[in-house]
């Protein structure tokens, strides 16, 4: 009966040391949607990496884009779910590595109305103000910008916390248009009060990128957790609650495209005139 209790203590204090030295690894997401609705969405996925590779995963991001962005460039994430954009600047500047990207996605910015708008073309735009994102918001305000600019619609930019915040004020009539992406559009409560008005070419989408501090170990074990999610048939809910189909592993020169668009510093998309 000693000897049981002996090793039953033994296996307890095994299971606690394990639990107490746990690497946790931070892994932060763009602020495309309010704090708790991200939450929401991501904490599934982020309990399965737990369960598959045995890394504490903790949840963060940030209140805006552009605070996101400053803790990208002092490295505080472990792990990152960023824009095209984003990953471009911070692979060269900090060296965050191309982990995984989104299975069968390519990213499409798209300019939003009203359902009831009388507007249906990007020319009537012309001299109103419009609401994005932010101005590093890479699909939503970088390539919708870009478009407006080269057809010479002269136009006020005014920049919101989020997506949702962008479709809200579209949706209260507070802006005549403005610019998103098909996948936070989809999650908008009142997405039956907006219609698309233009849709971008294509892009390689967000990526997930690990800081360089992270072990090729630990590298390999979170991409197999990734991939692995496609195949497991109980995870079904968790891609969902995404709005992604799956995740396949990513080489940072899939980002090339990105990189052709000549933007390689995030003042460049602040300091672009607008008319």
């Amino acid at each position: 009966m000693v000897r049981i209790l002996f090793i039953m203590c033994i296996a307890i204090s095994l299971l606690i040391s394990h639990a107490v030295n746990a690497r946790t690894l931070t892994f932060g997401v763009v602020p495309q949607q309010s704090a708790k609705k991200m939450a929401k969405s991501w904490q599934p996925l982020f309990d399965y990496i737990e369960n598959y590779t045995g890394l504490n995963i903790d949840f963060q991001t940030a209140k805006d884009i552009p605070t996101f962005e400053a803790n990208l460039a002092n490295g505080e994430y472990d792990i990152a779910y960023m824009n095209p954009f984003h990953f471009v600047v911070f692979n060269s500047s900090v060296g965050y590595q191309a982990l995984a990207k989104q299975k069968d996605k390519r990213l499409q910015g798209i300019i939003v109305v009203h359902k009831d708008s009388a507007i249906h073309s990007l020319s009537e735009l012309n001299g109103t103000e419009l609401v994005f994102p932010a101005p590093a918001a890479f699909a939503a305000s970088i390539v919708t910008i870009a478009k407006l600019k080269n057809e010479n619609i002269a136009f006020t930019p005014r920049f919101v916390k989020s997506h949702d915040s962008v479709y809200l004020n579209v949706e209260k009539r507070f802006f005549l248009a403005g610019g998103g992406i098909h996948r936070t559009l989809g999650s908008f409560p009142a997405k039956q009060s907006l219609k698309v008005l233009w849709e971008s070419p294509r892009y390689t989408p967000h990526a997930i990128a690990t800081h360089p501090r992270l072990t090729e170990d630990e590298r390999q074990s979170i991409i197999n957790a990734l991939i692995s999610i496609s195949s497991d048939a109980s995870s079904t809910n968790i891609l969902k609650n995404l709005g992604m189909n799956g995740f396949v592993e990513a080489d940072d020169s899939h980002w090339d495209d990105v990189r052709k668009l000549g933007i390689s510093s995030l003042s460049q998309p602040l300091n672009q005139p607008h008319s």
